[in-house]
């Protein structure tokens, strides 16, 4: 059995999984707003409340909006601030007695999409999380691709690929410190702040491609710079990374144009792609952290089980 637990700011949710991916159970609760000592005894409660109530151990995996460094072993670079600077994994482990796997939540979308959601099969998934934010993760052979300093995937703090004349003097600010980061443009947010600036009018992300869909002009200009701006950031990571399916999750996941709009324009701005890049939807929605988490154990590893 494999538990993986999702680590949010408003929420921590658990599930438990069998061998074949199949969910036996699910819980959540409130992630406390106090010390970390209470979320790490929350963690540890919430486990072993679906390990009572189904009779057996499991391996524990989590997925976090942040990361652990590789060069001090503490969370660091999560929007949950309670976490940063703490040992997570070592103080679990201590709690539970055995080992405990963490990765950025973004990766274990990638992992759990790659596994058994819309890109499964596919040696190399990019995943997309886009909505307050835009952040992203890799997948290579059913395991996160962590990198160096524990930040591959990060694409949301590159700047946007070629910028117009107009983009270039307009870069929005990024909370990172610099300006025109690919997040500061695409995420939910940067689209409905900028359509305000434009327009006038006060429409959330998802609205304006609503809007759009119906044939309001404000909104389909709107999301037509949209489609025009995300089409070259990803087109940027097809360069790179080259992946063979890229997967789009988060709020901004439910607007269906990317699904149609976007795979031609990648190609346009991609280095010579013999073929569009495969654009896909998230199979699993919210579930995507959770089951990534649980699917950071693979079969017939054994180190995560208690004795």
């Amino acid at each position: 059995m494999r538990i993986g637990v999702d680590v949010g700011g408003t929420k921590i949710e658990v599930a438990a999984l069998d061998a074949g991916g199949r969910e036996l159970l699910r819980k959540r609760t409130t992630t406390p707003k106090t010390a970390y000592s209470d979320i790490v005894r929350t963690i540890s409660a919430l486990i072993r409340e679906v390990e009572d109530k189904l009779g057996r151990h499991g391996t524990v995996g989590l997925a976090i909006p942040g990361t652990l460094s590789p060069l001090t072993g503490f969370v660091k670079n999560a929007n949950t601030t309670r976490l940063i600077g703490h040992p997570l994994d070592r103080d679990l482990e201590q709690q539970l007695g055995r080992k405990v796997r963490i990765a950025n939540d973004a990766n274990c979308f990638a992992v759990s999409e790659a596994h058994d959601g819309a890109a499964a099969g596919c040696e190399v998934v990019f995943g997309i999380i886009a909505g307050t934010g835009v952040g992203g993760g890799v997948c290579v052979s059913g395991r996160p691709l962590l990198g160096a300093h524990a930040i591959a995937g990060e694409w949301g703090h590159n700047p946007l690929p070629w910028p117009t004349v107009e983009e270039v003097h307009s870069a929005p600010p990024c909370y990172c410190g610099k300006r025109g980061c690919i997040e500061s443009w695409l995420s939910g947010p940067a689209i409905a702040r900028r359509f305000a600036e434009t327009t006038g009018r006060t429409l959330a992300a998802p609205e304006i491609a609503a809007a759009a869909m119906e044939g309001d002009l404000d909104a389909s200009k709107a999301m037509d710079a949209v489609h025009d701006r995300l089409a070259r950031a990803i087109a940027s990571i097809v360069n790179v990374l080259d992946p063979d399916a890229i997967v789009i999750g988060g709020g901004l996941s439910n607007i269906d144009s990317f699904y149609r709009d976007l795979a031609p324009r990648v190609q346009n701005f991609a280095f010579c792609p013999e073929g569009p890049t495969r654009i896909l939807k998230n199979k699993h929605g919210d579930s995507s952290g959770v089951r990534g988490a649980a699917w950071l154990w693979r079969e017939n590893e054994e180190d995560g089980l208690s004795t």
